[in-house]
């Protein structure tokens, strides 16, 4: 079955996250993905403890598959050379390199243009490609900060936390893939290649959504709520005899089936809890009568009763839990590939499904420059002496 994406050819000149994971997601929808590294290690998060798998981390495993990958000094002129019939052979290029690095090496998209004018450049910057900023470092951390995302994050009076994942990262990512994907169309619409820029900054100010609404509309600066919420009462983390579990019943109907289910249907009909606006404003001690029934029996008995009733709740998985959860295992968000060196190797899976393109078959991530010679032969047609003639020299 023809996979979406597989007349794409896409060239990465990505490291750590985001750029990667846009890659990934690409390669996972059936694009070439031929990942360009350096000679001196390449990708750094493949040196990224603490866990390793025949020489490259977990780390640089878990957003990687689906990819080739050709070891190319690009500041060698013959390495250059060799990107640049690439160039001509592909689609896009995405990056996530320093400020100032392509147009140093001239091969950023005013430079790539002229030898592939369909050419689509996506780059992930920091603070975007003309800022004043741009030369500013600038890694999830220091975006979920001065983006807002760390002042929401937390439990009240508490300190500032980032959260548990990079999400900055992994949504520029998503940004960039989807990017790439318009420009593509667009591209078959006019025959233009265009640059894509993905600010990381800017990924984050998106993310505020409602929250950027309500500070822009009344002034008033929000704080972190912990696991609660600034409209909705109750959708919130409660403690139950044994775990933790999260509910959401500030719907009407959900509301009822809750009242019912923890045998208080008094509390429906109550004028301090019978709607969202009564709730909201007596949240303490709407959130303490509900705390203190959960807290009478296990998660393990709470949880069939209120799914039975429709109530939205879901227990808190730690990882172990998640990868054991019948809800994940059926949409095949646990995978195994072999290492290319043997060994199976186990990965959060594709979160596309596609009617179809089911999208099955993952290629492990490769090991460095292990498919310099296949791409080198294939898509540029170098003869095998040709080939052993570049790596004597050190261009690949």
């Amino acid at each position: 079955m023809k996979r979406p994406l597989e007349d794409l050819r896409i060239l990465e000149l990505t490291q750590v996250i985001a750029g990667p994971y846009a890659g990934m997601i690409l390669g996972d929808l059936g694009a070439e993905m031929i990942k360009v590294e350096s000679p001196e290690g390449g990708d750094s998060a493949r040196s990224a403890p603490p866990h390793f798998v025949h020489g490259d981390s977990v780390y640089f495993q878990s957003f990687n598959r689906n990819k080739k990958s050709i070891v190319l000094d690009l500041k060698k002129e013959k390495g250059r050379g060799i990107f640049l019939e690439l160039v001509r052979k592909s689609d896009a290029v995405m990056d996530n390199l320093r400020a100032g690095v392509l147009e140093k090496l001239k091969l950023d998209y005013e430079s790539l243009k002229r030898i592939n004018p369909r050419i689509i450049c996506c780059s992930i910057t920091g603070y975007g490609l003309n800022s004043p900023f741009r030369d500013l470092p600038a890694f999830d951390l220091m975006l979920q900060a001065r983006g807002g995302g760390m002042s929401l994050t937390g439990e009240p009076g508490g300190v500032p936390l980032r959260m548990g994942i990079s999400i900055v990262d992994h949504a520029a990512g998503m940004l960039a893939a989807t990017a790439v994907l318009a420009a593509v169309h667009h591209r078959e619409k006019t025959g233009q290649g265009q640059l894509v820029d993905i600010p990381l900054l800017n990924t984050m100010v998106s993310l505020l959504t409602y929250n950027a609404g309500y500070y822009l509309h009344s002034g008033e600066v929000p704080g972190p709520a912990g696991s609660s919420h600034a409209s909705f009462v109750p959708y919130a983390a409660f403690r139950t005899k044994t775990r933790w579990i999260v509910l959401d019943a500030h719907l009407p109907k959900f509301w009822d089936s809750l009242c019912r289910v923890l045998s208080r249907p008094d509390m429906i009909s109550d004028p301090k809890f019978h709607d969202t606006e009564s709730r909201l404003k007596n949240r303490e001690e709407t959130m303490q009568i509900l705390q203190d029934i959960l807290l009478t029996r296990p998660a393990e008995e709470w949880l069939p009763e209120l799914e039975k009733s429709g109530v939205p709740c879901a227990p808190i998985n730690a990882l172990d839990q998640v990868f054991s959860d019948p809800a994940v295992l059926d949409q095949e968000m646990l995978i195994e590939t072999e290492h290319p060196r043997g060994g199976k190797l186990r990965l959060a899976g594709n979160p596309i499904k596609m009617s179809e393109n089911p999208g099955k078959n993952f290629a492990p991530p490769p090991m460095l420059g292990q498919h310099t010679g296949e791409i080198l032969k294939t898509v540029l047609g170098f003869s095998e002496e040709k080939i052993q003639e570049l790596r004597k020299e050190k261009v690949i």
